[in-house]
């Protein structure tokens, strides 16, 4: 059964299209605000006060971030926009706290130090501190003692590639008496190599200079913060008081053998299928969460490859040098019908070093995991985002973000989970994930963190419409941002999707069927 609520917004008309599973909890739209701006990143992380009723979005291609009155989360009420210029050449994530907004701004060029910058809620300036490479996200900890960026490092295109890092600001004096004694640095120069189940990408390098941390989620108790080391295949943990690393674990590989997967965009369409491949979780967005006492983390499995001019690790299936020992049939694997056109990792496969692949591993899981406190994966999705999008939208299935083309993103990375969100309502966690290319989000209850439970898809992109005309709905989520009912404007669970591409922030509310 499909489901499909529209709902009128003055000159924006917001169409959802709900594919049940065991549903208990749905998306019901409340309103969405277009920038107009396509493909841009107008739209990309959010965050939200729960006093002044703001919400804040970073807006890539203005370099700023863009204020909202949500006090009725049925209409976004532009009030303010803070300009970035003045601290740095572009801001990657926002996060609030106790009346204090603070900001990752990216230098100039982005491989200098970054910057993290602290606004009261109105908009005006508190103060700055010094970040690592490129802070790609931020966030508090739970008690709001401290701010955490990970600090992604990435290379310029001459592989010229700093360090990456994590920075941790002490707000125990607050944003507005900030010293250096406040702000430490935790570098990855310890880890002498990859831990089992993670990797090195460029080979020659060390795995602190390799190491790009992604993304930062928090245990509840605000002692331990988990960082994806999403090129890495590995998360790490770091004690936040002592601004120490504890340990770096690696977090293995989909089995293809096991879960199918659609590999290629030259099949004829529809193709979900085992394949002799192993999938790098290498996931984007984290997410953690606690049941019982025990902490789990959530993650959203999307993959990242490197495409430098000096270098990358990106290579087509077709062009890989099989061992005919491990593939007997590689002339027929290698056929653009079946796994010729999949992308795989080029340095991965060959561990005897005689320029023969006896493995393929490709990029990303096209899932979502959950992971304990350890790294030990509890849980995994495997190939259900691919069955569930091809079932209920067929002639659409793996298309891309810009595009309406079926099976457009097969042989890259499918459906690539990039967002991730997690929310407790009436006693019950569940985890919404969004999916970039296809768009829209996946419900799952994850109460019983081992056995996670479908509920519902969810998307407003209008397959038919005119993409690059914005009139094809919310198209590539970036950020997904959950609102508890306790903290919400209208006392009700709320969810926050900002897409990059369309350049749009949606307000669903998250209600019972």
């Amino acid at each position: 059964m499909t489901r499909n609520l529209l709902i009128g917004l003055g000159a924006v008309l917001l169409s959802v299209t709900a594919v049940p599973g065991m549903a208990d909890v749905t998306l019901s739209p409340l309103t969405r605000y277009e920038t107009g701006v396509f493909e841009k990143g107008a739209a990309e992380i959010s965050t939200f006060d729960k006093d002044s009723k703001r919400l804040f979005v970073v807006n890539g291609a203005t370099a700023s971030v863009d204020i909202f009155d949500m006090s009725n989360p049925s209409k976004l009420v532009p009030v303010g926009k803070i300009d970035i210029a003045a601290y740095g050449a572009g801001v990657n994530s926002v996060a609030f706290k106790n009346g204090v907004l603070a900001a990752a701004i990216e230098a100039k060029p982005k491989q200098q130090p970054g910057t993290i910058a602290f606004f009261k809620a109105d908009g005006s300036f508190i103060s700055k501190v010094t970040a690592g490479a490129l802070p790609d996200m931020i966030g508090f900890t739970p008690n709001g003692r401290y701010v955490l960026t990970a600090n992604e490092g990435e290379p310029n295109d001459a592989y010229e590639d700093p360090e990456g890092s994590i920075t941790i600001v002490d707000l125990k004096n607050g944003a507005d008496k900030l010293t250096d004694a406040d702000v430490k640095h935790v570098n990855f120069q310890k880890i002498e190599k990859a831990p089992e189940g993670a990797r090195i990408g460029k080979p020659g390098q060390t795995f602190a200079q390799d190491a790009e941390p992604e993304y930062i989620a928090f245990s509840p108790d605000s002692r331990t913060a988990y960082v994806g080391l999403q090129e890495n295949n590995a998360l790490a943990m770091i004690d936040i008081a002592s601004a120490s690393l504890t340990k770096v674990v690696g977090l293995g590989f989909q089995d293809h053998k096991v879960h199918p997967l659609d590999a290629s965009d030259k099949d004829g369409g529809i193709n979900i299928k085992n394949w002799q491949v192993k999938g790098v979780y290498m996931p984007d967005t984290l997410a953690a969460f606690a049941i019982d006492g025990k902490t789990y983390i959530l993650s959203a499995n999307e993959g990242d490859g490197r495409d430098y001019k000096a270098w990358g690790d990106e290579e087509r299936i077709a062009k890989l040098k099989l061992d005919p020992a491990a593939f007997p049939n590689a002339a027929e694997l290698q056929d653009g019908k079946n796994l010729g056109r999949l992308k795989a990792i080029k340095t991965l496969g060959d561990a005897n070093g005689d320029g023969l692949h006896e493995e393929i591993y490709v990029y990303g899981a096209r899932s979502f995991s959950i992971w304990d406190a350890d790294g030990k994966q509890v849980a995994d999705s495997g190939a259900d985002f691919e069955k569930i999008t091809a079932e209920r939208f067929p002639a659409y299935f793996n298309s891309s973000r810009d595009s309406a083309k079926l099976d457009d993103r097969s042989d890259d990375k499918g459906p690539e989970p990039e967002g991730i969100a997690v929310g407790q309502i009436d006693g019950k966690t569940y985890a919404f994930i969004g999916l970039e290319r296809m768009g829209g989000v996946m419900i799952y209850d994850v109460s019983t963190p081992a056995k996670p439970r479908f509920i519902d898809y969810v998307t407003s992109r209008d397959f038919t419409g005119d993409h690059k005309g914005g009139k094809a709905g919310d198209l590539a989520p970036e950020g997904l941002l959950f609102i508890g009912a306790s903290d919400s404007p209208n006392g009700k669970p709320l969810l926050v999707v900002t897409s990059e591409v369309s350049g749009s922030t949606a307000v669903f509310e998250v209600v019972k069927k």
